[in-house]
Formats: structure tokens, sequence, C-alpha cells
């Protein structure tokens, strides 16, 4: 079963969505923006930089577009995203014509994608593809029927099952249990307000409408009935903020001990289900919210969660269902809670589905197709200058001691960068596809990634696995691994471009390279080791100074308000600011590396190399969000806001006052001892 809390937690995820209009193309050798790599119509400069740099970077720009009305958001990152998505469908497109070409995966690619583009099928069909596991559902007659769905691909569980490596020894697996998913945000459950009130009036009635299309009875009975149960769930689950404190969540127990925490649950026959039952050792993530839930399992008529399961399951497959039920999803959780107005185009959607389903058999001809070797030989220079500036930084760093200073090196001498694509890709031949079974589809793709789960878990882990397919627009650290990772999709202009001037790379690929190396040092990867494994190589006098600092970074992000009424929260954010603090500050020490190498940059357009650094720093972080997805952004996300990024990190950077010459009065000023410095 998918761990998707834990999945979050264990890699650092470097963007944000948004989306622009496709770039414009541009001559050969010649950068995508601008005279050396900036977009400088973008600017704003009758903005002071002192009082708003994002703005005077993005400001006309950000007047001046329009969020698509499919989207939730404008921005460079998805103007890339929809290139790859582009491409993606040629591939597809392709595939479909020439199926026999590609092999067995073409064959399962093309009729996964043809599956879900039939829209005339899914219309006659109806809601007949749902009987089966209905049925399922209804036959529970019992706790242990219950717990064995629970464990079953497919099937909505307040518990998830899974496999992680393992955090004291990550070159071997184990099973690990957690809080699962609910309807909405667990926020959106316990925060008071009219903005909160509307979202759960909405969430009632898209639970009643679902169960009713599905031709469920008492349906707003029901309604109120699994509401109650989810929300009695969410004030036991850990918040988004508990749920970072990656120690807390590792606490490994027996078979024995996990039926001593929580002893309302039949660990033994969910495991067993899970095909994890000769685990020696599971991982008891968020170990008291399992308990509570536990008894909330059993207080909890058989009935309410036989109907919990059945709205979740109509629910979850929504879009594989005839229209009206694809659009009832769309209002409630894309149009209510995210604010978008219209529905993407179904292509699009389709090739979403298949590069979750298939996306590394995408991959391998995406990477052939549209990735440059070359850029491999540039990344691997912004790399180990960044790795060099970071040894420097910590070398210098006044706060750390010997001994911790000894293990950072340690770690930072073992980091292992990964570009572009995995060595190897998955194998999907057992996978078994129909052309009219797009539910069937789906719930086959969970199963054969749970099956492969399986089959990796007693052998030791492979390093060379991937959690992003190359077609990915955005990059990650796996504190479990000690590795950084940037997909082929995400190393385009702006934030690489192997013809802009090098300021504009360091400034931008740079802080993305810098700051997923920072994740090894932020408040939660600093607990991991050189191997990955969790240990602590920190002596207490260094601790006390790292959290000194990083207080002061949690008062400057608690300050920001975003929405008027809605603070960023600088602790669920701390470790994203963290990365995002040294990762520039990294970058522009790599950046001096570069020059002392290559030379001193040169003055272009009136700009210095240092202004040019920041000035793709902040045209990296563009982009431009409907409110209410901002608002889910703010309650949930370990993410702060694109602008705050920007302005809330460069106002700690020394060389970005040199660069501006931003002064006292100015509104992003702080003085210097004010100012975080942490590498």
């Amino acid at each position: 079963m998918k761990l998707k809390t834990l999945a979050r937690l264990m890699a650092g995820v470097a963007l944000i969505a948004g989306a622009v209009p496709a770039l414009a193309q541009t001559a050969p050798n010649a950068p995508r923006f601008g005279e050396f790599g900036v977009d400088l119509k973008a600017q704003k400069t009758s903005v002071n930089p002192g009082d708003d740099f994002w703005t005077y970077v993005n400001g006309t720009w950000a007047e001046t577009v329009q969020i698509p009305p499919e989207l939730a958001s404008a921005g460079v990152t998805t103007t890339l995203y929809l290139e790859a998505e582009a491409n993606v469908r040629s591939i597809l497109d392709d595939m479909a014509k020439n199926p026999t070409a590609y092999g067995a995966s073409g064959k399962q690619v093309g009729d996964f994608y043809a599956a879900w583009m039939d829209e005339a099928g899914i219309e006659a069909r109806g809601t007949a593809p749902l009987k089966p596991y209905l049925a399922r559902i209804a036959a529970v007659k019992n706790l242990a029927d219950l717990q064995t769905l629970f464990a079953t691909v497919g099937y909505a569980s307040p518990v998830d099952i899974g496999t992680i490596p393992d955090f004291a020894n990550p070159t071997r697996y184990t099973a690990i249990v957690s809080q699962g998913g609910l309807g909405m945000p667990r926020d959106y459950y316990l925060l008071e307000g009219k903005k909160y009130d509307a979202f759960r009036t909405a969430y009632r009635a898209y639970v009643t409408k679902i169960q009713q299309l599905a031709g469920i009875p008492d349906a707003a009975a029901k309604a109120d009935a699994i509401i109650a149960l989810e929300t009695e769930i969410a004030r036991k689950q850990w918040s988004p903020q508990e749920s970072r404190d990656l120690a807390k969540l590792n606490d490994p127990q027996s078979l024995a001990g996990l039926e001593a925490k929580a002893p309302d649950f039949d660990w033994e026959l969910m495991l067993k289900k899970a095909g994890l039952e000769s685990a020696p050792t599971i991982i008891m993530a968020h170990n008291t919210a399992l308990a509570a839930i536990g008894k909330i399992m059993v207080a909890t008529p058989l009935q309410t969660w036989k109907d919990y399961l059945a709205y979740r399951f109509v629910s979850s497959n929504a879009a594989y269902l005839p229209k009206v039920f694809d659009d009832t999803r769309f209002d409630f959780y894309s149009k209510t809670l995210s604010g978008v107005q219209v529905k993407r185009e179904r292509w699009k959607r389709g090739v979403q589905q298949v590069n979750g389903a298939l996306g590394e058999a995408v991959g391998a001809i995406y990477v052939a197709k549209y990735y440059p070797p070359a850029a491999e030989k540039q990344m691997a220079e912004l790399i180990e200058d960044l790795r060099g500036a970071y040894q420097e930084r910590i070398e210098k760093a006044s706060w750390m001691d010997e001994k911790t200073r000894k293990g950072a090196l340690a770690k930072l001498a073992a980091f292992e960068p990964r570009i572009g694509h995995p060595d190897k890709y998955i194998d999907y031949s057992s996978m078994k596809v129909s052309r009219t079974d797009p539910i069937g589809n789906a719930l086959a793709a969970a199963e054969f990634q749970h099956k492969l789960d399986l089959e990796r878990f007693p052998k030791p882990v492979d390093r060379t696995l991937w959690g992003m397919t190359p077609q990915t627009v955005n990059a990650y650290y796996s504190p479990l691994a000690n590795q950084i990772t940037f997909p082929a999709a995400f190393l385009q202009a702006p934030f690489f471009d192997p013809n802009a001037d090098p300021a504009v790379n360091y400034g931008a690929i740079g802080a993305v390279i810098g700051h997923e190396m920072g994740h090894g040092f932020d408040d939660q990867g600093s607990k991991f080791g050189p191997t990955g494994k969790m240990e602590d190589w920190w002596t207490p006098e260094a601790k006390k100074a790292f959290a000194e600092r990083t207080a002061t970074l949690v008062e400057q992000f608690g300050q920001y308000e975003p929405i008027p009424g809605t603070k960023i929260n600088g602790k669920l954010t701390l470790g994203e600011n963290i990365g995002d603090l040294g990762g520039i500050e990294a970058a522009y020490g790599a950046y001096q590396k570069y020059q002392a190498k290559h030379g001193k940059a040169p003055v272009i357009g009136g700009l210095t190399g240092d202004q040019r650094f920041f000035l793709s720093y902040a045209q990296a972080w563009q982009g431009k969000v409907r409110e209410d997805s901002e608002r889910q952004q703010l309650v949930t996300d370990p993410h702060s806001p694109g602008k705050y990024r920007v302005n809330g990190i460069v106002r700690n950077v020394d060389a970005w006052y040199d660069a501006f010459g931003i002064k006292p009065g100015d509104a992003l000023y702080l003085p210097p001892e004010k100012r975080v410095k942490i590498w």
C-alpha cells in the first residue's frame, strides 16, 4: 500500500506548481530567456529591490499574466510541466500507432491510455465497474473482514502499511505502519472560520452526491456519519508539523510491541494480508495516533465503516466513471478547494495517469528523445562546485565544534548526485492492462507497485531506484540514501540552460542543488549520517547553536501573511526554508569558485554577475497562485509560497545587500546581526 505521508517526509521537494504559456523557441546556442538567461521584461523596476525583491524581478509578469482557468497557478515551473506533458503525449500517440515498435510496454501503455480516453465506453458501462468492489465491501461481517480490506490495495484505510529503508540500517527494508489519509486535508476538519465552514459544507454535499450517483441509499445520513468519523480521526492524527519529526516517527517495534501499543488493531492479520508477516521489525510511525484510531475503529458501528469504504472507493475512482462522477469530483477538489475553474482536457489528465502507472516505461523513451546527455557535464561541475562551497562554509562555521564539523564533512563527501534518469528502468511486463477497464487498470498499477515492493523487501535496498520519473519537473533529497536527484525534465530553462550566462545557472539550478544538499543538514535531514542511517553526529553544544539560528528563521517566516488571517507556519516550513537559505548561500559561493576557475564575470546589459545571479534566483520562483490553492498550501505544505522563498531568504544574504545597494529603511533590510547564518 502506498505511504503517501511518509513518502513526502522522505524527499525534499524543491518546487511548487505553476503554469504560463509555452516558452518561445530560440535560436541554437542562444538562451531561452533574454540576452543572458533572465527575462528582464518581467521586471517592475519602479519597485525598490530592497522593499520587495520578488516584485522587482517578477512584478510586470505578475500584473499581466492570467492563470489559465484549468490550473491553480501560473509560473515557470508548470511551463516546464506543460512542455514535458506535450512531449509525453507525442510518445503516447506514437505508441498507439506503432505499439509493436515498443515491445510489451508499447501495448501496455497504449491499452492503458486508450481505456482512459474511451469516454463513450465509460459512459456505456455506467456504474457496473463498481459492483464487484462495492459487493466486497458489503460482504464485510466483522472487524476482521474490515481490517482485511484496510490492508488490501485499492481500498481506503485509516492506517497505511508498506515498506521503507530501515532508519537504523538503510541497506535493508523494514515494514512501516502510519496514519492514513482523509477526504480533505486534515486541518480542514478542525480549523475555525467561515472559509473552513464553507469547505466543510461543500464536502458534505460532495460526499452525499457521490454516493447518490453510485446508487447508495440514505446518502445524506451516511455522509453525516462518514464526516463525523473522519473528523474524529483528524482530531487524533498528527498535524503536518508534527509529522515532520522523523526521530519521533521512528518507533521500531516487534509485532508484540505493536500489539501492545495499539491493541485494538489486528496487526498480525493486516501485516499478513499486506504480505509483510515476515517482517521482524515494524516502524510504528504516528504511534499515538494509531493507538487512538484503533479505539475509534472498535467504537464505530461496522456499517459506518462500510459506508466510509464504499464512499471512498467511489470518490477515489470517480475519474474512471461516467462524466457526472468526474465532474462532481472536479467541482469539489479542484474548483472548491483549489479555485480551478475548468477541468483539464482529458488527454492531459491521461498523460498524468500513464505517468503514474507506467512512468518509467514512458520515461525511457522520453530520455532518448528529449534529454541531451551533454547537460550532465555542466551539471556535474555545478554539483561539485556546490559541494566545495558547502565544504568551505562548514569548515568556517564558527558555531560548529570540531566533532560535529567532522561529521558534517563526512556526510557532505558521501552525497550521491543522480542526474537525468535512472541507470535501469522498471519492467512492467507482468502488469495486466485492459482497453476496456480503466478502474481495473488503476488498481492493477497499484497492485503491481505493491508486489514490486514485496519482491524487493527481503533483498538489500537498491540504491539505483528513483522516486521520480525522468519526465517529472522536480528534484528531491533522500535522507535514507543521502542522495540528491534531478530528473531530465527539470533540467530546462530557466532552472538550467546550457546556453545561459553561468551566473544564471548558478542562481537557479545551483540554488536548487544547494537546496537539496541543504536538506541533508536541515532540522530533520541532519538526524541522518553519511550512509543514510539515523544517528546522532551532533554534540549538545552544536545542537543548541543550530537551534538558536533556526529559531530566528522560524520567527521571521512566521511573520509573513500571504493571505489576510493566514500566516506562514514557520515551524512547518523550517526544513524547506533552511534548504533555501543554505542553498542560495552555497550557490553563491559555488559561483565564486566558478569565477576563480574561469575568470571574473563581465558586466552584461549593465548588470554585474552578482546581480544576474540574484535575478535568476528570483525568476526561478516566478509564480502566481489562486487564493484557495495557496490557502491549502499554507495549511498543509512544508514549502513557503514562492514570493517568500525569495524575499524571506535574500534578506539574510549579505551578498544580495552588496549587489543591489540595500540600505537601512528598505522594507527587507535586516541589520547584519539579525541575519540568519547557518552554513
